[in-house]
């Protein structure tokens, strides 16, 4: 299922804040959630949070 262009859900969020503490990267998290790299590190700004350096 291809999340892609639709609402951040309650438990999409949440998952994405547990995965950025955990310390993983916005490429992984982009592939576990299903949505472009672009639009996760967008939602990661918009919540204050930051992830760690890619190499």
């Amino acid at each position: 299922m291809n999340l892609t262009g639709s609402p951040w859900t309650y438990e999409a969020v949440q998952t994405l804040i547990a995965l950025v503490k955990e310390g993983v990267p916005a490429s992984v998290i982009s592939l576990k959630l299903k949505r472009p790299i672009s639009e996760v590190r967008s939602k990661i700004e918009d919540l204050g949070l930051s992830t760690p350096t890619e190499a």
